[in-house]
């Protein structure tokens, strides 16, 4: 897996971006690693506000911050012509550059020429690791949960984070796994899933989450959603290599269509479930689904509880807002769950 460090504390540069889904980035910074956010720099006067306070390149130099942070990413993940200057700026102040774009921050001559010249550093997080394998579909040691969602963007990192949190405080043996840009960042390592070329993914995602002890977990950040035109692929290799023991699903109450693909129509959660387990039994016969995440922001806050008590009457499982309540009933059905063992080659349940 990569490992990161990154030289806090931030600047979550934000562009011109007006969508808080394209702003992911900054904003699973600011709610997850606050206390490492110094401000946030908009080049648009109606752009994003994640409520940290307005600072300049210049500002930030002077305050000690230490890293200027991409927070944005679009479908591509391309470096804009617009942010330039501004970028330019910060380098040459000595502020690192930090990003989860699929373009190389090196890739452009000016920001190569500016780090060089004060010593900043060009980090970019969605790199995979040299000499990735194919997967192998070996049954592993130990314990895994994935994220999957309806749809990009719904939640499926905020989950996985508070589910490990939760998790912990239970004093439960578990790791949180990044597998896309922002969740390395929070963590300090992972591996940028949708990075890797096609053949390796699934292998990419065995490395993600390698043998363990039995008592261990396995808390897997998803990527896409497996009924995604576009990014279904990354979704696929990830769900097969991750092998997952149990599965939950997320979604964003009063979503109806794909973000960014209007002419397609959410899939139910029922569909999900159904076809998680039919894909994933390839490698984990055993795979099943523990609860339902759902992203409850849309919702008028009285309606929240009423929406997720009829959910989950209608499909029998836990159903829960991690962040308006927390993950314990997943974990509480996670724990029941049968565990896969390995014994001298030979996989069975207990």
């Amino acid at each position: 897996m990569n490992t990161i460090e990154l030289r806090p504390p931030y600047l979550i540069f934000l562009g011109n971006e007006t969508c808080l889904t394209y702003a992911k980035t900054g904003a699973g910074l600011v709610e997850w690693r606050r206390e490492l956010c110094s401000g946030q720099l908009n080049l648009t006067p109606d752009g994003i506000d994640l409520g940290l306070p307005q600072m300049s390149v210049e500002q930030a130099a002077a305050d000690g911050v230490g890293s200027l942070v991409i927070g944005t990413a679009s479908v591509g993940g391309g470096i804009s012509p617009e942010w330039l200057d501004t970028l330019e700026r910060a380098a040459l102040l000595g502020l690192d550059i930090v990003a989860g774009l699929h373009g190389s921050l090196a890739s452009v001559p000016r920001l190569q020429q500016a780090a060089a010249t004060s010593g900043a550093r060009l980090v970019n997080v969605r790199v995979p690791p040299p000499e990735l394998p194919v997967g192998s579909g070996r049954k592993r040691t130990g314990r895994r949960v994935l994220m999957v969602g309806t749809d990009c963007a719904v939640g499926k990192k905020y989950t996985a984070l508070a589910l490990a949190r939760d998790m912990r405080r239970r004093g439960l043996n578990v790791d949180f796994r990044a597998s896309g840009q922002t969740g390395i960042m929070i963590a300090g390592g992972g591996l940028p899933m949708d990075a890797v070329v096609s053949d390796f993914l699934s292998g990419a995602a065995e490395l993600l989450s390698p043998d363990n002890s039995a008592d261990h977990w396995d808390v897997i950040e998803g990527q896409g959603g497996i009924f995604h035109p576009g990014f279904g692929a990354v979704s696929l290799g990830l769900l097969l290599g991750s092998q997952p023991d149990a599965f939950v699903v997320c979604h964003e109450a009063g979503r109806n269509h794909l973000i960014g693909w209007e002419g397609f129509a959410l899939p139910t959660i029922e569909q999900v479930i159904e076809r998680t387990v039919e894909l994933g039994s390839l490698t984990n016969p055993a795979i099943s689904c523990v609860g339902v995440s759902i992203n409850t922001s849309r919702l008028p806050p009285g309606d929240r509880s009423g929406y997720l008590e009829e959910l989950s009457e209608r499909l029998g499982l836990p159903c829960v807002d991690p962040l308006q309540g927390g993950t314990d009933p997943l974990v509480g059905r996670l724990l029941q769950t049968p565990q896969t063992v390995v014994t001298d080659g030979e996989v069975a349940l207990i």
